[in-house]
């Protein structure tokens, strides 16, 4: 996928604004930056503010998140059929997991669904196909899941669509699933997008320049992939002045830990890294640990998903520089309107995706709210400096 030639940048309601030459209290990592380059590259945010640069896993164009909305009229008549649906998770108990499903409860509560299971693979295939035939013995009416791994998977997915389930993915489809055949449709955010904008953001701390090192997901995972390609294609076609000099993928389960070990070895082998990119907040977790026990909390880090630990980290203006976030409770209700909407015999999109939301320093608390529709915890709220 080619980048769109001027990319876009902050709104002023998305709050990113980075000044020039500013340095931060309490050991930040922001260094002093040519006005002229992050002027380029908040006008290149601004452009892309609100689009969805991802097509969906098959090549369909994006639809907004406003084709799903269930209408009061339609909830009651939902709720009428009573139904039964369940969340099965790759893994869960991170803030990101946590918001989709808060987003489905919530929306399937609306919707008088009654949600009978909900489960966690802990990124495990065989695991997930044992919970995925265990739900199908209660007969739910839909289930709203995220594959582990779209060959391992597939077949008990197959089952369930063959037993009558109403499937709606989040970012994943299992392999030879087609959209209103097999599944009703696919919720993502806009993952290519994400990955430019974290992109933008580390070129933006930089300068314009450097050597950076990539910590990406070393699985067929339709969104992380677009994380990675979004992100590399904006450094390689925009940045002729930042170098990756290493890339090394993570597997799991402890991605974390993984992360952690990647970065202290490409510390230690780069002893003139600049920054590193880190496929999610988890793994940018792993790359946060790994600076602290080489020396280097200088290092610039950009990743995917505004968790708690790179919020803090974002607030305290500590080695994280920016991310591009996601939408998760919005995108819980919009997969159970998909659901909802489907069994009443409408029409949906394949593939529907959320824009990219920038998050730095200067943003961190107003984007906590627009993420999960509250205030931002006091483990981020005390850690802010200005």
């Amino acid at each position: 996928m080619k980048i769109k030639t001027t990319l876009v940048a902050l709104t002023a309601a998305a709050g990113l604004f980075v000044l020039a030459g500013c340095t931060p209290a309490g050991g930040g990592t922001t260094t002093e930056v040519d006005s002229s380059v992050a002027a380029e590259i908040d006008a290149a945010l601004a452009e892309i503010t609100g689009t969805v640069l991802s097509t969906g896993p098959n090549g369909e164009e994006p639809a907004s998140v406003d084709t799903t909305v269930v209408t009061d009229a339609q909830a009651a008549e939902i709720a009428s059929m009573g139904l039964t649906a369940a969340i099965v998770m790759h893994y869960g108990g991170n803030d990101w997991a946590n918001a989709q499903i808060d987003g489905l409860n919530s929306e399937f509560d609306r919707l008088g669904i009654e949600v009978i299971a909900t489960t966690d693979a802990d990124f495990d295939p065989a695991t997930q196909v044992s919970q995925i035939e265990t739900v199908l013995t209660q007969n739910p009416d839909i289930i709203v899941s995220i594959p582990t791994d779209p060959v391992a998977t597939a077949s008990a997915y197959r089952k369930a669509a063959e037993q009558g389930v109403k499937l709606v993915f989040m970012d994943n489809v299992p392999d030879g699933f087609v959209a209103g055949e097999d599944y009703v449709s696919m919720v993502s955010a806009d993952n290519y997008g994400n990955g430019v904008t974290s992109a933008y953001l580390l070129a933006r701390s930089l300068g314009g320049k450097g050597k950076i090192g990539v910590i990406y997901h070393e699985a067929d995972f339709f969104v992380t992939k677009q994380r990675y390609e979004g992100f590399k294609d904006t450094i390689t076609e925009k940045f002729p002045d930042i170098e990756i000099v290493q890339e090394q993928g993570i597997a799991g389960p402890d991605f974390a830990g993984d992360a952690q070990g990647v970065a202290n070895a490409m510390l230690t082998k780069n002893a003139d890294l600049d920054g590193i990119w880190a496929v999610w907040d988890v793994p940018a977790e792993g790359v946060m640990a790994a600076a602290r026990e080489t020396g280097r909390t200088d290092i610039k880090i950009a990743t995917e998903d505004l968790g708690t630990n790179v919020a803090i980290a974002l607030a305290k203006n500590q080695m994280i520089v920016g991310l591009g976030a996601q939408l998760p409770f919005d995108q819980g209700v919009a997969e159970a309107d998909l659901a909802a909407l489907s069994i009443l015999g409408q029409e949906v999109p394949a593939y529907v995706a959320l824009s990219s939301l920038p998050v730095d320093h200067e943003n961190v608390l107003e984007a906590w709210e627009t993420v999960y529709g509250s205030e931002a915890p006091a483990s981020v709220r005390d850690a802010y400096v200005d």
